[in-house]
């Protein structure tokens, strides 16, 4: 009797994927929004995402991070996308909670759906939808998503292909990553950034951000097609200091602060390339109060308590050098002095040793002839974000071989 049921424990031991892992595929970081948030009631969302990497089995998580209500999802589906708001025929699927249609996510927390099967590609579009059945204040969300995504007029529409529109947003509200099974050797690498790798300025609905070429770029790498890319940029965000109370959630907590969220606890991470440390320098005085500057040497600081937090989880840091931002639009964010802090930082970030590779963005996207400002052909317009031609230039200066490691 005894050995009959270690024989049917080891065939059903045997049956599961030992060699397959979770991997996150789609990732965006919680926010807020600034001034009076929109609600929902009785409407469905559905959310457009692009994928890094393929797999045949996905699951969603949805965050309540800055909820101080418990947030009700009457019923949720995952789909390919065909155009618009348009799913693909025979490739909707419910998404449960426990084996529960619906679910409700606690003020603060978030949840992850059960496994789905879906085969998505690499580099593919999947629609998730979510119908709020009650009164649901946009607390939670991440404003510069650059993607048309469509509200639906009142009723639940998750399961609808063709989806009844109300009307579109670019945000994505609630939902903040898509996992897929990897097989074995899969990973993530996180980009821990703000408004530079969160796209902004970059043409909408074309995913020209840099971490979006970056991951077409690794699916060109037979070597490299298990890797996927999580773009953790929020605009405005700095590593010492949170969104001041005039913008609310907006720029999000603090790097230090969020470090635990958005990087450590992204399924399958192994690499990390950290683009934060402009806003640091550029807000004081600006978006932020002048008594909010820090030095040089305050911001080498945060970046070390990223390598050895990030080292503890055996994950490989790389840092990139900042950008030049002359002659900016935002007023009060560029001077002289915050030049020289810029140049202070890249030198750092060049000589020091502290990181595990250094990714030079300030080298990729500099007007060689004035080295403080960005090229103009890689100029959105304001001095400071790239344009989708410096995007380009940035996710092509990303040495690959830095992800090539045993």
């Amino acid at each position: 009797m005894l050995r009959s049921i270690a024989a049917v424990l080891f065939v059903l031991l045997a049956a599961q994927p030992a060699d397959r892992a979770w991997v996150g595929t789609w990732a965006t970081a919680p926010a807020g929004v600034s001034g009076t948030p929109e609600q929902f009631r009785d409407e469905t969302l559905r959310l457009i995402v692009r994928t890094s990497a393929g797999g045949q089995r996905v699951r969603i998580r949805i965050s309540n991070t800055f909820g101080t209500e418990p947030l009700a999802i009457g019923a949720a589906h995952v789909a390919r996308r065909a155009t618009g708001a348009r799913i693909a025929a025979g490739t909707d699927r419910v998404v449960t909670f426990g084996g529960q249609p619906s679910t409700m996510v606690p003020r603060g927390g978030m949840v992850v759906s059960d496994t789905i099967a879906l085969d998505v590609a690499p580099l593919s579009e999947i629609a998730v939808s979510l119908f709020l059945p009650v009164a649901t204040v946009e607390t939670t969300t991440h404003v510069t998503a650059l993607q048309t995504n469509y509200v639906s007029r009142p009723g639940d529409h998750t399961a609808s292909a063709a989806f009844d529109v109300a009307r579109t947003i670019t945000r994505w509200p609630f939902l903040s990553g898509v996992d897929v099974e990897g097989t074995a050797g899969s990973a993530a690498i996180v980009t821990l950034g703000d408004s530079i790798t969160d796209g902004a300025n970059s043409t909408k609905d074309a995913n020209k951000r840099w971490p979006d070429l970056l991951a077409a770029r690794l699916q060109q790498e037979s070597a490299l097609r298990h890797l996927s890319v999580l773009n953790q940029g929020i605009i405005g965000n700095r590593i010492l200091h949170p969104s001041e109370t005039q913008f609310g959630n907006l720029f999000g907590p603090s790097g230090l602060l969020r470090f635990d969220r958005d990087v450590l606890a992204q399924p399958g991470i192994r690499f990390l390339i950290v683009l934060l440390g402009i806003n640091d320098i550029g807000h004081p005085g600006s978006a932020a109060p002048a008594n909010e500057d820090v030095s040089a040497e305050n911001i080498a600081g945060g970046y070390r308590q990223f390598i050895e937090r990030a080292r503890e989880k055996g994950i490989r840091v790389f840092g990139a050098t900042l950008l030049p931002f002359e002659d900016t639009t935002i007023a009060g964010f560029y001077a002289p002095e915050k030049e020289t802090k810029r140049q202070a930082v890249n030198q750092w970030i060049r000589t020091s040793g502290a990181f595990d590779g250094v990714i030079d963005f300030d080298k990729a996207t500099r007007d060689p002839a004035r080295p403080a400002r960005l090229l103009p052909a890689y100029d959105s317009g304001d001095h400071l974000h790239p344009s989708d031609a410096g995007m380009k230039a940035m996710a092509d200066a990303i040495p690959l071989d830095l992800f090539k490691v045993r």
